[in-house]
């Protein structure tokens, strides 16, 4: 359920804390921008946009996580994402004028500002910058789907799972103790490795055996970084 929260964040501060695209804007345009957006506030499970439907904007997280995922034949969720403080989502459809093709669920509480397509559109055609950044952008996810695609198919099961911990290490960093600052659930890991959730935890048990991590709940610590990006084959 969506919920209204008093305390907006001024978007030139939140821009330049978070290191969002935003930060490229002149102050008109963020003046215009702290006017038309609309802040929105989360909880876990919440749905933002479904696959299919048609949106009228984009988002910018402000606080929280968000998994962006398409769903199979099957019902199987096949996470793209995880968007954090700072990202934009949605707004390759907006660009595109399609259907959205991909779901958003919140999996930390979070805090959105939900921003007009026309506003992304007049953003594009009057400031030159923003959109070589954002153009920039849509070239560096495309990039990592191309990565994760050829990882599907040259790699082990086991190579992606290592991989896969150390881009959320690279993404949301480690407590003081070492733990991943973000919580998945088996399945979620699954579905970013693109494999069963029964293979996740034989391997996530194979890793803990072999002094790799240390599992608490959904909880993962990283014990020895230098041997998962061996088996990862990420510098290879």
């Amino acid at each position: 359920m969506k919920q209204q929260d008093t305390h907006i964040p001024l978007c030139f501060k939140c821009a330049f804390d978070t290191g969002s695209l935003f930060r490229f804007l002149t102050p008109e345009e963020i003046d215009k921008l702290n006017y038309e957006k609309d802040f929105r506030h989360y909880k876990r499970g919440d749905i933002l946009y479904q696959e299919g439907n048609r949106i009228s904007g984009f988002y910018c997280i402000n606080e929280g996580i968000i998994k962006v995922f398409k769903t199979g034949f099957d019902g199987k969720e096949q996470i793209i994402r995880f968007a954090k403080p700072g990202d934009i989502i949605a707004y390759r459809s907006v660009l595109s004028n399609e259907l959205a093709c991909t779901s958003a669920k919140v999996i930390e509480d979070c805090q959105v500002c939900f921003i007009p397509s026309e506003i992304l559109i007049s953003f594009i055609k009057t400031n030159s910058s923003y959109a070589l950044e954002l153009l920039k952008l849509a070239c560096h996810e495309l990039g990592e789907a191309n990565s994760f695609i050829t990882d599907i198919a040259q790699k082990t099961v086991r190579e992606r799972l290592a991989e896969i911990l150390l881009l959320l290490v690279n993404d949301f960093g480690l407590d003081e103790e070492n733990y991943l600052n973000i919580s998945l659930t088996r399945e979620e890991l699954a579905n970013i490795v693109g494999t069963a959730t029964e293979s996740v935890i034989r391997l996530l048990s194979e890793f803990k055996t072999d002094k790799l991590v240390e599992l608490s709940g959904r909880k993962i610590k990283l014990l020895n970084k230098k041997a998962l990006e061996k088996i990862s084959n990420v510098y290879s």
